[in-house]
């Protein structure tokens, strides 16, 4: 085992240590408070960004749009926030969380309170774009935050509670759009939601440091607990640097982390997007009962990305090898998602069917954390910037894939098929995975133009 794994390997929950008891001088606890801080930004922003698919109906009829229209106003959110993830990845970099985080809520709250008050098509684009491009920096700045904050031990999971908030505040936005709007109406629904971001700023800023240097809720214990290992990471975080953009585009590590996130990013979207007309129009299922069989997967990837985390940690701290710990448990687990979303293709039962692909999601979302953690591990004073490039790329992806379903459905005549497709798009994401050496930043294997598998 490694040693900057042993020195940490003996933590065993999120940012904790089991050694804290036995302490004259206990470690504090901010850095469980950076997570909670981060985690619920996650899950507003995910309030603010999904709450216009439930109200995307009643929106349309109030302000007389077309199907068509309203569409291209949620597409312009996605195209707006792949690409903006790299710039404000980059402003992270440069500037902080604090200052960051702060200016991105209040933009995307401001953006989605402008939503209330529009009249047409114009401004609700204007609205969506202004969103993803605010939204495009929260993640990137968060794995940025839990470089500095997390011990190395236990990156994985907290990056896998910060992913499963995603979808906690997406799945409690669509439950609440759904009582607002018949309560108050959308535009109030929006001015209200906005509130959320604007008091997490102000919150955020007022108690939020961007290391643990400088917050005064840390001691000293708390602080050597975090930094545990860290000695070989000094040389790659110390202060400021320009980012060497031909190093980063032409290391290889860069292009498996951006493809891996292409193939997974694209896959996790048709859940979000086409699975519940597959399952009309396939499995012959009631919309009604479409709606209630899509919250399956999406159960199982909270469920997936929480255990992910602590699966990615616990192998680290077994075998102390990085790539073991998160390319081969990411790969594995989309080789997994593969293999079960294969065995659904021949089950005629729906909800049978549901079940074995949501295992399938379930096993996919184990190796979610292992994205983030790579990027941490990887990126070395520009981990927002590296964040902000996969992420990217993700959601270019996942817009590739809501194109290609149709077209894909059109020529085989099957919807069925698309079964195969998403096979294939998870043996593409494990191939990345396992091709992906961790060792030492993307910065140094453009360098050294590393081929050997390092842990």
């Amino acid at each position: 085992m490694t040693e900057e794994v042993r020195s940490v390997n003996e933590e065993t929950s999120p940012f904790a240590h089991p050694g804290e008891a036995a302490n004259e001088d206990r470690p504090t606890n901010a850095r469980y408070g950076v997570l909670a801080w981060l985690c619920s930004a996650a899950a507003i922003a995910y309030i603010c960004r999904n709450s216009i698919g439930v109200a995307e109906s009643t929106i349309r009829e109030d302000l007389a749009l077309t199907t068509d229209q309203t569409s291209y106003i949620m597409l312009m959110f996605f195209l707006a926030y792949a690409l903006a993830q790299m710039p404000t990845g980059w402003l992270g970099d440069h500037f902080g969380s604090r200052r960051m985080l702060p200016v991105l809520a209040v933009g995307w709250s401001a953006a989605t309170a402008a939503m209330g008050l529009a009249t047409g098509m114009p401004l609700l684009i204007l609205t969506r774009v202004v969103n993803g491009v605010a939204q495009a920096g929260l993640f990137p700045c968060a794995t940025n935050t839990l470089s500095k904050w997390a011990p190395i031990s236990r990156r994985a999971t907290a990056s896998g509670a910060l992913g499963s908030f995603m979808s906690v505040g997406g799945a409690i936005g669509s439950a609440l759009t759904g009582l607002l709007l018949a309560w108050i109406g959308w535009r109030l629904m929006f001015a209200s939601y906005s509130l959320l971001g604007i008091v997490w700023a102000i919150g955020f800023y007022l108690w939020f440091r961007d290391t643990p240097q400088d917050h005064p809720a840390v001691n000293d214990a708390e602080l050597a607990l975090i930094e545990q290992g860290r000695e070989h990471e000094a040389k790659h975080l110390s202060g400021k640097a320009a980012i060497p953009w031909l190093a980063f585009l032409s290391s290889p590590a860069t292009w498996w982390i951006c493809s891996q996130q292409f193939f997974r990013a694209a896959g996790q979207i048709f859940f979000a997007s086409w699975f519940p007309t597959y399952l009309q129009e396939s499995r012959s299922v009631t919309v009604e009962t479409s709606g209630v069989l899509n919250m399956l997967p999406l159960l199982a990837l909270v469920a997936g990305s929480l255990i992910g985390g602590a699966v990615s940690d616990r192998v680290l701290h077994i075998t102390g090898s990085r790539w073991l710990a998160r390319s081969g448990v990411a790969g594995a687990s989309m080789l997994v998602c593969a293999l079960f979303v294969g065995l659904a293709y021949f089950i005629q039962n729906p909800l049978l069917a549901v079940i074995v692909i949501s295992l399938g999601m379930f096993g996919s979302a184990v190796g979610g954390p292992c994205a983030y953690s790579i990027t941490i591990d990887m990126g070395g004073r520009h981990v927002a910037t590296l964040f902000g490039a996969m992420n990217m790329v993700g959601n270019l992806g996942a817009m590739a894939f809501i194109r290609i379903v149709p077209l894909f459905q059109q020529w085989t005549g099957s919807w069925d098929a698309v079964l195969l497709l998403f096979v294939a798009i998870c043996i593409a994401a494990a191939t990345c995975w396992l091709l992906l050496n961790p060792k030492g930043t993307v910065f140094e294997q453009s360098l050294l133009a590393t081929t050997h598998r390092g842990g």
